[in-house]
Order: C-alpha cells, then sequence, then structure tokens
C-alpha cells in the first residue's frame, strides 16, 4: 500500500477538480482514506509513470511523455514526483 505524505495529500485536496467534478474529499484524513480506496499511486518521475501505466495495460503506446502527464489522472506534484489517481 502507498503512503501519502503530507505534500501528497495537500496538493491532491487542492487540485481535485482536475479529475472529479466535485470534491471528493475536504479533509487531509479524507483525501488519504480516499487515495488508499482508488489504490493511487505516487511515482518518483516521469519514467515511473510511463512503467505504472504499461504494467496496469493501458495502451499508451502513441502517447509521448507530455501528452502522457497531461492526462487528467496524473497529478504533477511541486517536487517533481507525479500521483495517479485513476477514479
Amino acid at each position: 500500500m502507498n503512503e501519502y505524505d503530507e505534500e501528497v495529500l495537500k496538493f491532491f485536496l487542492e487540485n481535485q477538480l482536475q479529475l472529479f467534478p466535485e470534491t471528493v474529499a475536504d479533509t487531509m484524513e479524507e483525501a488519504e482514506y480516499f487515495l488508499e480506496d482508488c489504490m493511487a499511486v505516487v511515482c518518483k518521475n516521469k519514467k515511473e509513470v510511463r512503467e505504472y501505466f504499461e504494467e496496469v495495460g493501458t495502451d499508451i503506446s502513441g502517447l509521448s511523455d507530455e501528452e502522457l502527464l497531461q492526462e487528467c489522472e496524473v497529478f504533477a506534484l511541486p517536487n517533481g514526483r507525479y500521483l495517479i489517481v485513476e477514479g
């Protein structure tokens, strides 16, 4: 199971409308529970993002790294990591 640090939780709370039409969490605790329930993944870099999608069987063969990172379920964290939330 992933552990979500404060930066991940705060960023998700502030940017959750990127993926969802309305808020799904209002507190850090709710965000953590939601991310755990969705089995969200934190990746260290864009290489890991690509590896994640390949491992789960998503067809990303025609996507550049930039296009992949712009998918609505990919959240680019300020420190260079990525959060992937499949709603």
